[in-house]
């Protein structure tokens, strides 16, 4: 595990280091290559989807930074780094903690669990650091991790509705009781659930066969000395997948079938529970995104979600009046609504863009607003990526609709575009060629690039025309 995870946080290091310019660059290449589904010279499709979503969390952390916890509190809660999620964790996410709760955590531990303990381990932490001494670290680390998982048991185990509310209240997070009953989980299967990692490769490209019944093993065996780690151990394997949804493989093998009733009588119905959890963590990201208006690579999560559930439908037989049947219609009715109002404003704000503007609306030297084109022109990728993936994400009949309209519009709208960069003035060439600009990027996302070369090279005609013109009238006769 130590290889892994040097590897893995190497990378995490250098893509937080990236210029803002240069990460838009990558992501955007990235995003394009994921969507293409090409393969980059040196970098195979798995590993650029997992560049681009670490680059996506890099860029959600940053609109919205957790507090940087002491050194002592990052020790202490390394274990859980496989099940942290940034941003809210749903009631359907079985064994994840929000990234955010843990600053709460600690100062519950601190203020009301273990004041006198959890100072010591600070002071000593700290004082071991300062030395160098990283072993000692480690070894004072451990042994608070296992005084506390002791302490938060006891706590969660006490009686009565008003231990109960005044637990929660101690604690403080959104989903109290369940956040401590994580973290005493994985403190307590913390050996066991690190050597389960140290015997998964980094990314594992395809879960079947051989590997499929040695993973399986692996967990079997955790899960019968504490059942309770079979959804962390599944998880920690998920966290290795290059398609996370063929965790559900587990419990088709440990069934032996494929069919919904009989994966729900094994161990392994957790497995599918938990791949149900991270396609609702997706749909939360997209929620969020969207409604920011602020959204990094919305064509890639889209992908992700429409592969979770391709992959959920088509590796078990999910009769709609199962539990999980409805749970996963749920969902895909969830993301219809959520991308619908992008999906249909997506024409009109085109429209609004690249309409004809009289001479009056037009400041002198003034030009189309840059972020504004980026983002409509991120909306268009991100319409065309939903019509992709429609027939999964029942999404066939509005983005139909609404990609023909973007068509027909572009296709007329044009002419006129290069009409009046042709008669345009000194006053207003800029803003039409500015729009002519626009016009051009999106045709090549609706058209191709061979569309938006010859669009392009009439736009050239047009302002070489409308400078022979200008000459000519200021040449005497």
């Amino acid at each position: 595990m130590a290889g892994a995870e040097t590897t893995v946080e190497r990378l995490r290091l250098y893509l937080s280091q990236l210029q803002p310019q240069t990460r838009s660059l990558l992501i955007g290449e990235l995003e394009r290559s994921v969507l293409r589904g090409d393969d980059i010279v040196g970098v195979d499709l798995s590993l650029q989807e997992w560049l681009l979503f670490e680059l996506r969390r890099l860029v959600r952390q940053e609109r919205a930074p957790v507090p940087r916890s002491s050194p002592a509190a990052r020790l202490f809660f390394k274990p859980l780094e496989p099940f942290l999620v940034d941003g809210r964790v749903g009631g359907q996410q079985q064994g994840r903690l929000a990234r955010a709760s843990l600053e709460t955590l600690w100062t519950w531990i601190g203020r009301d669990l273990l004041p006198q303990d959890a100072q010591r381990f600070s002071d000593e932490v700290g004082a071991a650091l300062l030395g160098g001494d990283t072993r000692q670290a480690e070894y004072l680390t451990r042994a608070f991790q296992d005084r506390a998982a002791v302490a938060i048991e006891a706590a969660l185990a006490a009686d009565g509705e008003r231990s109960y509310r005044r637990l929660r209240a101690q604690i403080g997070t959104p989903h109290a009781t369940e956040d401590a009953s994580t973290l005493k989980s994985v403190l307590m299967g913390r050996d066991a659930l690190d050597s389960l990692a140290t015997h998964l490769p980094l990314r594992i490209s395809n879960l079947n066969g051989q590997r499929l019944d040695e993973y399986k093993a692996l967990i079997d065996g955790i899960a019968a000395r504490n059942r309770v780690l079979m959804p962390y151990a599944l998880l920690v394997v998920m966290s290795r997948l290059s398609l996370p949804w063929q965790l559900v493989r587990l419990g088709v093998r440990a069934a032996g079938s494929d069919i919904a009733a009989r994966i729900a009588e094994t161990p392994y119905a957790a497995a599918v529970t938990v791949v149900l959890g991270e396609l609702d963590r997706l749909i939360g990201e997209l929620r969020d995104d969207l409604r920011s208006g602020e959204g990094v690579a919305l064509g890639a999560l889209l992908k992700a979600i429409h592969d979770f559930a391709r992959g959920l439908r088509t590796e078990i037989d999910l009769p709609m009046e199962s539990t999980w049947g409805r749970a996963l219609a749920a969902q895909r009715a969830q993301i219809a609504s959520l991308v619908r109002s992008e999906i249909e404003s997506m024409p009109g704000r085109v429209r609004r863009l690249l309409r004809p503007r009289a001479l009056a609306e037009i400041p002198p030297g003034g030009v189309l607003d840059r972020s504004e084109v980026e983002e409509i022109a991120a909306l268009v990728d991100f319409v065309g990526a939903c019509r992709y993936f429609a027939g999964e994400l029942a999404l066939n009949e509005m983005t139909q609709r609404a990609c023909s309209e973007l068509q027909h519009y572009l296709d007329n709208a044009t002419r006129s575009l290069l009409d009046g960069l042709r008669q345009a003035g000194d006053a207003e060439r800029a803003f039409r060629q500015s729009q002519l600009d626009a016009a051009v990027s999106l045709c090549s996302r609706v058209f191709g690039d061979d569309y938006a070369a010859v669009l392009g090279r009439a736009a050239e005609a047009a302002r070489l025309g409308e400078r022979r013109l200008a000459r000519a009238a200021r040449t005497p006769i």
